[in-house]
């Protein structure tokens, strides 16, 4: 397989207040965490920016590809189409993931990239979906049909019963860090003791 990699980090961040991609988990920012970790199983590695584009991509020490969706206010899927649009020809199948699920496992993201042929293969965390989510020819082609308001899931879900479903011990597979709160659960999840000595 030739996979390639998305990650979406075009939105506001308004319930955060600061860019996600920019948070620090480990003296390393979410962004460039992720690109690090699917640059050992994907090329390219395209990232999606939107809303502080400028600031993020200067404050950005990963390489990846960057690209920016004008029309990132309408939401998701137009990030997700951005991105699925710059894929190489030669590229059969695409792994996305969103910035603000900052730290999957590496031994995830090479679970999902060499996993059985699949439409869609999704990993699970005690039985719920996360990412990174990895997508066939097929489903790019289906997605870049799509037109808001309609929302990526409409085609992951028409797949259901074809996806294949990764069983893995790893909590990174559904952290969404979308708020300050969540931020603070996820740095005691690696910093217990100084997340409590600070309470």
């Amino acid at each position: 397989m030739n996979i390639a990699a998305i990650i979406l980090a075009a939105g506001q961040s308004q319930r955060m207040g600061t860019p996600k991609a920019l948070l620090q988990l480990n003296g390393e920012s979410f962004l460039d965490t992720l690109i690090r970790k699917l640059q050992s199983q994907c090329h390219p590695v395209i990232v999606v920016l939107g809303a502080n584009a400028q600031a993020i991509r200067s404050a950005t020490n990963g390489s990846a590809n960057f690209i920016v969706n004008a029309e990132y206010m309408q939401g998701m899927l137009t990030s997700l189409q951005c991105g699925l649009r710059a894929l190489p020809e030669p590229c059969t199948h695409t792994v996305f993931t969103l910035v603000d699920h900052p730290d999957p496992a590496m031994q995830t993201v090479e679970a999902v990239t060499h996993a059985a042929p699949a439409p869609v293969v999704i990993p699970r965390f005690e039985r719920r979906k996360g990412h990174p989510v990895r997508l066939s020819r097929l489903i790019i082609s289906e997605l870049l049909e799509l037109r808001p308001p309609a929302k990526p899931t409409d085609v992951l879900y028409r797949h259901l019963q074809s996806t294949l479903f990764l069983d893995l011990d790893d909590p990174g597979i559904v952290d969404d860090v979308d708020d300050p709160e969540a931020y603070s659960k996820l740095l005691a999840r690696y910093h217990p003791v100084a997340e409590a000595e600070s309470q």
